[in-house]
């Protein structure tokens, strides 16, 4: 017969076991269910002025498509925005730039075939009530509408 003191130590080894077991089966599951297409978004930006895509704006896009693979895209909503200074159709004209460089970008990077909405803001909504400049706006907007694939 054990005494008292020879089972904490088996008791301590057995949870230990226990957990570890636990442990081994939430590592094998996936974190997020690859099943699932769920909407992707994403903000590129640009340089004052300027509607080129740079790398790490290209490799945002690619991403962006990769995520997509598997799935239906069943829209995808580009939004071209501008800063407050310049005019008016200066920013327009710009925003719309943008907007057509992410829309090819996504293309080459081979997004799944799907209906584009491409829109441009230009300086629209650049100002607050109160007179200041809005941050960040020097950007397009992109979702990517997904569903799972039938």
């Amino acid at each position: 017969m054990m005494d008292r003191r020879g089972w904490g130590p088996r008791l301590v080894t057995l949870g230990a076991l226990l957990a570890l077991g636990g442990c081994q089966t939430w590592l094998n599951r996936p974190l997020v269910d690859d099943t699932a297409c769920a909407d992707v978004s994403a903000e590129i930006y640009f340089q004052p002025d300027s509607a080129d895509l740079g790398p790490d704006a290209r490799q945002l896009i690619q991403g962006a498509a990769d995520q997509a693979q598997g799935c239906t895209v069943t829209q995808v909503d580009v939004l071209g925005l501008a800063d407050a200074p310049g005019s008016s159709s200066a920013n327009l004209a710009l925003s719309q730039a943008r907007a057509k460089a992410v829309t090819a970008a996504l293309a080459a990077a081979r997004l799944p075939a799907a209906q584009f909405h491409v829109q441009a803001a230009g300086d629209a909504g650049a100002v607050t009530p109160d007179g200041q400049a809005q941050p960040m706006r020097r950007r397009v907007d992109i979702v990517l509408r997904l569903a799972n694939a039938d």
